[in-house]
């Protein structure tokens, strides 16, 4: 068999050759005969059955199993021959040509490989920035803040109206049309007026009321209400307010840095006031992280090193990013896609540039990382899964299991890894 090898750049290889018909039907005749030591037909013996009698059964995939063997060979040579090594090979081969003739197949493929360069200079490109710091104006707000949260309600000592942001105990009864409707009653409920809990205009209604107070309050439900027997419809409201409440403030001391960091020995105020900073400070590196220093540092990195893309991972990354569009697309929109390949071929051209600056930077961050001894384990991948589940409020077990299921695992560590590298780059994990 005569393999030709056409190197198209430092990372992708054409290799083209003819596979006769003869190398295939000598293919068909061994696979028939140990197929034929293998199979049992009536009227034959157990592994006795011709090889005739085999292809007579099987011909089409006997054919087909040998083209893909012969289709290797080629594939094989010409990896051998540019000197490749096959752990080297990036994803399937692209096919470029696979026409039949009378005389054989004539094949022309194209092999994409790992990226080769030198991973070096990387810290000469670092954005230039100044780390955050938390003012003392800001850790006082969040420390009022966290007072504010912690403040207990108690009853008023003097009677007095309601007012908003006090908590009112009450009872109340819906009507519709002068018909009580379900779910619209309750006694001794617990409302903090101006928490939007309540149908709009509701709470606003209950301030001014006294104590022991009895008042009927006319709100209509929004249009979108949940249950379509309520939704758009007037209601009026019987209401009795029993109890005002008022927050007390809390003190800002030791007690109360005792009660919020829990499990810390001898926790004080000094304690509860480093650790606002501390998550003041990690919340402005974060924003600035991913906001500015990221970009800037990915965009750095890509025009810094120059080295040849595997074609068809670049063209994995197009057709995502292409369907990407798609799914923001209105219905109408997509039709017009429809049986236009200048179109499609014109919107492929158009997420190319991002495209490969994606794929670019891929392989920089996986040499890097290597570099700088980054890794991240499966353990951590969970973790960060389970825990941004438990704060989203999903049940982690269903969301780890969607993205083993979807195979999206592997791009979740690749992004964990990214961070962790670019972290220690840019000396924020100090």
């Amino acid at each position: 068999m005569k393999v030709t090898v056409n190197k198209v750049d430092d990372a992708n290889i054409i290799v083209s050759g003819t596979i006769e018909n003869s190398a295939v039907e000598e293919n068909i005749n061994k696979m028939a005969v140990q197929a034929g030591k293998e199979m049992k037909v009536d009227g034959f013996r157990k592994g006795k059955v011709p090889a005739h009698v085999v292809k007579k059964l099987h011909g089409d995939k006997l054919a087909q199993d040998a083209e893909g063997e012969v289709l290797r060979e080629l594939i094989d040579a010409g990896m051998k021959e540019a000197g490749i090594n096959p752990a080297d090979m990036l994803g399937q081969p692209t096919f470029k040509k696979y026409d039949k003739t009378d005389s054989g197949i004539d094949v022309e493929v194209e092999i994409s490989t790992r990226p080769v360069f030198e991973a070096e200079g990387h810290m000469d490109v670092l954005p230039a920035f100044e780390r955050p710091t938390a003012s003392d104006k800001a850790i006082q707000e969040k420390l009022d803040e966290i007072v504010a949260q912690q403040a207990p309600y108690t009853k008023i000592k003097r009677k007095r109206m309601v007012r908003d942001g006090d908590m009112v105990v009450i009872d109340f009864e819906g009507f519709v049309d002068g018909v009580a409707f379900d779910g619209g009653k309750a006694e001794k409920f617990s409302l903090k007026i101006g928490s939007g809990q309540f149908i709009p205009g509701f709470e606003e209604q209950i301030i001014g009321m006294k104590y022991d107070e009895e008042k009927t309050i006319t709100v209509t439900f929004p249009k979108e209400y949940q249950s379509s027997d309520l939704a758009g419809k007037e209601a009026e409201f019987k209401v009795k307010l029993h109890e005002i409440q008022e927050q007390v403030p809390a003190e800002l001391n030791d007690e109360l840095a005792q009660k919020l960091l829990q499990g810390e020995e001898n926790a004080t105020l000094e304690m509860l006031t480093d650790r606002v900073r501390t998550q003041i400070e990690s919340t402005e590196i974060s924003k600035l992280y991913n906001e500015d220093l990221k970009p800037k540092l990915v965009e750095a990195l890509v025009e810094k090193f120059d080295f040849a893309l595997p074609n068809n991972i670049v063209e994995q990354e197009i057709d995502a990013k292409v369907n990407a569009k798609a799914r923001e697309m209105s219905e109408e929109e997509l039709n017009s896609y429809k049986d236009n390949p200048e179109k499609i071929e014109a919107l492929r051209e158009e997420v190319r540039a991002d495209a490969v600056a994606s794929v670019k930077a891929t392989f920089i961050v996986d040499a890097l990382a290597k570099k700088e001894e980054v890794s991240v384990d499966d353990q951590e991948v969970s973790q960060a899964i389970y825990y941004e589940a438990m704060m989203s409020g999903q049940d982690p077990q269903q969301v780890i299991k969607y993205y083993q299921e979807n195979n999206l695992l592997p791009a979740v560590k690749m992004g964990m890894i990214e961070d962790k590298l670019f972290g220690k780059m840019l000396g924020l994990d100090k």
